[in-house]
């Protein structure tokens, strides 16, 4: 089996080798291929993977290459797992939109409308690489904004599945509140990526006991620490929302933070000058304790899995993905891209029913969908009144005057990455 990661100079690629080394018998990887244009940062990451491999007694091979072409070649699955433009850019997307007032996320809001307009282009050149080196191949999205690139993939008739580590984080945090082990715990998990809410938490599968109620009674405080939010929310809800709601749970009081504080894009880039120096060090064979702050907690582990089901291996029998609707929301459209619990094979992902949905959840799920729509469009075929129009119909935005400032301030900050501006 060859697996080929693009992006493979990433310093989240050891928690994705980790990953593969520890998980060997679930998928057995004959030959990990790391892609990556930042040929010196490639060699850091790539013989630090190759030290996890030998440490753990994995036998597969670990190469690097800066070829695309060559890295695809043959692959049976190829993870995407790529940023347009680095952290200099996230840094722009976390700041220029606090400007007029709105949040500056590199996922959500202006920022990430900018991080779509970069990213769409280049994934689907990449995928239409990797379509001709191997028709039959698995390409994974990792790459944010999941939801949107992996709508574009799939579009374009790729055979693609998108992949979030927010689900199973909560499963993780979950099973270990309830004392059981994660594969007991089966989630209630609805909405768009970055979008999402626990509506349910059931023991042993998707007909299981539902003990949700129960552990927000008992165990509220620890589930919404760290989100940002009340408890009393929570109570509220009767659900947990994805900390990515707290952008527009508390919009203003997040704005008001973000003005007074580092961006997270400067944080990460300083983690990431420390990373690379400690993947440097010849001595180091395991992921470093450091990279658990940079984030993408539990990748490796719903990567092995997703990839082991679709490859005909032994994953779990359902997974939280980013498919296509058709039908499973009906308040949204059939070529929506929805992050739901699926049965995964080697056809694809398959959606499970999902019970109707609050109108509260369901009302910004389809207001969220229809910009992501308009942002798609903008990021295949340009245009300042596109990216206007993808501006005014996200929910963080919504005012013209708003979403006018912002275009110039977007077009501005992103011309040298969009090819019609």
């Amino acid at each position: 089996m060859k697996l080929t990661v693009v992006g493979g100079g990433s310093t989240y690629t050891p928690e994705l080798v980790d990953g593969f080394a520890r998980l060997r018998d679930t998928l057995p990887v004959e030959e990990l291929v790391l892609v990556d244009p930042a040929a010196e940062r490639l060699e850091l990451v790539g013989g630090l993977a190759r030290r996890i491999f030998a440490k753990q007694g994995h036998p597969g091979r670990v190469v690097t290459t800066s070829d695309l072409d060559q890295g695809v070649e043959g692959a049976d699955a190829v993870l995407l797992q790529l940023r347009v433009g680095g952290q200099a850019a996230r840094e722009q997307d976390e700041t220029w939109p606090l400007e007029c007032g709105c949040v500056g996320q590199e996922t959500t809001g202006a920022g990430g409308l900018a991080k779509a307009l970069r990213t769409v282009p280049v994934v689907l050149e990449i995928a239409e690489r990797v379509r001709n080196a191997n028709p039959k191949a698995w390409i994974i999205d990792f790459t944010n904004p999941v939801g949107i690139v992996t709508r574009a993939l799939l579009q374009a008739g790729h055979r693609t599945v998108g992949l979030c580590n927010v689900a199973i984080g909560f499963q993780r945090s979950f099973a270990r509140l309830l004392g059981v082990t994660p594969a007991d715990v089966h989630l209630d998990h609805v909405g768009l990526n970055h979008l999402t809410w626990e509506t349910g938490v059931r023991l042993g599968g998707p007909e299981g006991e539902n003990v949700l109620p129960k552990l927000i009674a008992e165990h509220g405080d620890s589930i919404i620490e760290g989100m940002g939010l009340p408890r009393a929310l929570l109570d509220r809800l009767g659900a947990v929302p994805s900390y990515y709601l707290r952008y527009y749970y508390a919009h203003d009081e997040v704005v008001r933070e973000l003005r007074t504080k580092p961006s997270r894009a400067a944080e990460v880039a300083a983690m990431e000058r420390q990373l690379l120096d400690m993947y440097g060090d010849p001595a180091l064979d395991e992921k470093p304790a450091l990279l658990a702050k940079r984030g993408g907690a539990y990748y490796s582990e719903a990567a092995v899995d997703l990839t082991a089901s679709l490859l005909g291996g032994g994953g779990s029998p359902y997974q939280v993905v980013n498919a296509y609707n058709k039908g499973t929301l009906p308040f949204l459209p059939d070529d929506a891209v929805i992050e739901v619990q699926a049965a995964v094979g080697p056809q694809g992902p398959a959606p499970l029913p999902v019970a109707a949905v609050d109108p509260l959840y369901a009302g910004l799920m389809a207001n969220v969908t229809a910009y992501e729509e308009l942002a798609l469009e903008a990021a295949l075929h340009g245009g300042r009144d596109r990216v206007f129009r993808a501006l005014l119909a996200h929910p963080l935005i919504g005012q013209y005057a708003y979403a006018d400032a912002l275009t110039d301030l977007l077009i501005a900050h992103n011309r040298e990455h969009l090819a019609w501006a």
